[in-house]
């Protein structure tokens, strides 16, 4: 009986020494960054990864706040990467989910603010012995500030794009309002124009005041001076970019944009995969939108496979 209590203390003492999940937070001096550090079950250090969410409200495990988008891709990428003996952290991205606070206003909101973070989350972690690397990954718009922070922090060893951009945000923003009338697309490009110069404007067309509102329009001068293939191309560290076939968000050509800029990176096209990693055959939103809502669907597989092929052979 006693060797029976004995060996289940040890069982529950390595479970809760290294497979865990473990709430921690980044104090910032504008508010606290609140994420969830996975770590599994080996006894030797492992690669620590750092995800970074997409645009928008989307909080730690790639869910949209506020809407029915809830499929757990970053979650669940997470909870993959565990299996296969890797470490990660996922976070709410300052002004989301439990970082609301982190952000007094949406004028004051910068796109440094994000690239900061990222950085401090990967120097906190530095000279942890727990992990023998620390990569960054980054999703959507994560993946750009991914790569800017990584050239800040000396800690970051590796870098991930997942259906990451390779142009700059206005060319993006330009080419999704390609469908509506030609008067909505010349102005929404001299908008841009005068963002990019660095000027905000005054007067913004109602049927426009949802993407170009005056409190959002320092963010995007912020966000729009950054160009990922330039940024992608300035990175020293090892580099793997990831495409699904199947995004409808973020093109192909945006993956070989990026691929163009840094030839020495690893680069795959996962076939089936979509913009929240899941498999899907449609190439038409309505018929990927269960993926988008359903959070019991698994990511792909490939994904998981090429992210842990990456760390763990070097």
């Amino acid at each position: 009986m006693r060797r029976a209590l004995l060996t289940i203390l040890t069982i529950m003492f390595f479970s809760t020494a290294w497979a865990v999940e473990k709430n921690i937070t980044l104090a910032t001096p504008s508010g606290d960054i609140y994420g969830v550090l996975s770590m599994p079950d080996v006894k030797h250090p492992c690669p620590l990864v750092i995800i970074i969410a997409g645009s928008g409200p989307t909080d730690m495990d790639g869910n949209t706040i506020g809407s029915n988008i809830r499929n757990n891709s970053l979650k669940l990428l997470a909870e993959g990467l565990k299996e296969k003996g890797i470490a990660s952290i996922r976070y709410d991205k300052r002004g989301i989910g439990k970082s609301q606070a982190a952000v007094t206003s949406e004028e004051e909101l910068r796109f440094e603010h994000y690239i900061d973070d990222a950085a401090a989350w990967a120097d906190m972690f530095s000279g942890d012995e727990r992990f023998c690397t620390i990569a960054i990954a980054g999703h959507s718009e994560g993946s750009l500030i991914g790569m800017v922070a990584a050239q800040k922090s000396s800690a970051v060893k590796a870098y991930i794009s997942i259906a990451g951009c390779g142009r700059p945000a206005y060319e993006v923003l330009e080419e999704q309002l390609e469908r509506q009338p030609e008067q909505v697309q010349r102005e929404a490009a001299a908008i841009n124009k005068e963002l990019c110069e660095g000027r905000t404007v005054e007067n913004v067309p109602g049927y426009l005041a949802a993407l170009y509102r005056k409190s959002v329009q320092p963010y995007l001068i912020s966000w729009f001076r950054y160009d990922p293939a330039k940024e992608i191309a300035k990175l020293k560290i090892p580099v793997l970019i990831l495409q699904g076939d199947k995004d409808l968000q973020v093109s192909l050509k945006d993956a070989e944009k990026l691929y163009s800029a840094r030839i020495f990176s690893s680069f795959y096209i996962i076939e089936g995969m979509n913009h929240v990693l899941k498999h899907c055959e449609s190439n038409e939103m309505l018929g990927q939108l269960d993926t988008y809502q359903n959070p019991k669907l698994p990511i792909k597989d490939e994904l998981i496979e090429h992210i842990a092929r990456f760390l763990l052979n070097r």
